[in-house]
Parts: structure tokens; C-alpha cells; sequence
């Protein structure tokens, strides 16, 4: 299993404080993506430590699975002033979308995933 600190070593982003949560995953079961992060060093104006974590973003971001998915969006659109009938329809809309594209979900079923 690999550690939260030798992760971050591995990874070359922040050397000291916490890892976000939403990382943590990433980085205990991926392997270094070191050309990855090279490339996105040659090719943008991006420092090594910014690669990183752009890629672990994406990597974080895709990782998510449709229950926190569904979560984050219902909270983001009702930050917005959303409501509710609105909000499940556009994630409903959304689902189709995500990388990994999830079984059709009813509203109800959207629902029941953020008021459990």
C-alpha cells in the first residue's frame, strides 16, 4: 500500500500539508504518470508541480462514481440557486455524458441517491 507522503513524493506535487481527499484514492491505486506530466510540461507554460496536479484533477475527476457525482452536482447546481426539479433533470441530462456512462437513472432513483 502506498502512503499518503510517498504518493505526493512520487507524484512531485506539494511537499508538505495534507493531501485533498478527493486524491487520495488516485493516488493510493495509480501508477506515476511521469510522461504524462512531461508532456504537459514541454507543451503548456505549466511548472512540474502544476502538471501534477492538473493531472491528478482529471484523474480524481474521473474516478468519481456516479453516486458522488450525482452528490457534487446536486450540491454545485443548488449553490447556483437551482432547484430541485430543475437540478435532477440537467443531471439526469449530464449522466449520459460522463466518461464511464452510467445506467439510465430515473429522477426518483437521482433522488433517493442525494436524500438517500
Amino acid at each position: 500500500m502506498i502512503t499518503q507522503e510517498s504518493a505526493r513524493k512520487r507524484a512531485g506535487i506539494l511537499r508538505s500539508g495534507p493531501v485533498a481527499p478527493q486524491y487520495l484514492r488516485v493516488l493510493e491505486r495509480r501508477t506515476s504518470h511521469d510522461d504524462l506530466i512531461d508532456h504537459l510540461v514541454r507543451s503548456t507554460a505549466l511548472q512540474r508541480g502544476e502538471a501534477a496536479r492538473v493531472v491528478l484533477d482529471v484523474l480524481a475527476f474521473f474516478d468519481e462514481t456516479t453516486e458522488e457525482f450525482v452528490r457534487r452536482r446536486h450540491r454545485e447546481l443548488q449553490a447556483g440557486g437551482g432547484v430541485n426539479t430543475e437540478i435532477f433533470e440537467r443531471i439526469a441530462a449530464e449522466l449520459p455524458y460522463r466518461a464511464v456512462a452510467p445506467p439510465e437513472l430515473s429522477l426518483r432513483q437521482l433522488r433517493r441517491i442525494v436524500y438517500g
